[in-house]
Order: structure tokens, then C-alpha cells, then sequence
């Protein structure tokens, strides 16, 4: 017998509770053993790049880049809509192609808001 898509669509969401189960129950096992071997070995934030470096500065004779100041006012929003593919949406302006995309084929915004 074949499933409808209500049914589909019903699974689907119960696999995505189950993966993210999963998940968080991996993240917990993956974190300890991280800080087990970063005490271990007396790892710090600089050893493994979590710190600023002082970056060299330019070469002798090279030109010199031209640095822009961004505009007053402008401000980077967060993502509020996001796919599997990692195509994110601010919830403004027109929207992207492949969101009205999945909408058309019967998705939900709700689907793709960020948690």
C-alpha cells in the first residue's frame, strides 16, 4: 500500500526528532572526550586557533590596498531561514528562488525557520 503524503510528511518529521536525538546525545559523547584530551595534553585557546594572531605586515614595494569603511547605518542581519543545503534567507527583502522554490512545492516557512 503506498503512503500518502500526509503519512510522508509525518514520518519525515518524526526521523528529523529521532536524528536530532541522536545527535544531541553524540554532541555530549564528542564534547567530553574534546575536554578530556584538551586536559590531557594542556591544550590551550592560542593551540588550537581560537585566538587572534598579529597578521605580518606588508612586503617591501608592495602596493598598498585600498580599505573602504563600510556605510553608516549598514548592519549584517542575522538568518532566519535556512535549507538543507545551507542557503540562508534574513527574512527580508525578495525571496531567494530556492525558498519560493520548496514553498511552491508545498513546504512551509515555519520549515525552514533557524532554531
Amino acid at each position: 500500500m503506498t503512503k500518502t503524503y500526509a503519512q510522508i510528511v509525518k514520518q519525515i518529521e518524526m526521523l528529523k526528532a529521532d536524528a536530532e536525538k541522536a545527535r544531541g546525545k553524540e554532541v555530549k559523547g564528542v564534547i567530553e572526550r574534546i575536554r578530556g584530551a584538551i586536559t590531557a595534553y594542556n591544550l590551550t585557546a592560542e593551540d588550537l586557533g581560537f585566538t587572534a594572531k598579529a597578521k605580518p605586515g606588508p612586503k617591501p614595494g608592495a602596493a598598498k590596498k585600498v580599505v573602504r569603511k563600510a556605510k553608516a547605518g549598514k548592519t549584517t542581519r542575522a538568518i532566519k531561514y535556512r535549507n538543507e543545503a545551507g542557503e540562508g534567507w534574513v527574512g527580508r527583502g525578495k525571496r531567494p528562488q530556492w525558498l519560493r522554490d520548496a514553498l511552491a512545492n508545498g513546504g512551509k516557512l515555519e520549515d525552514f525557520a533557524v532554531k
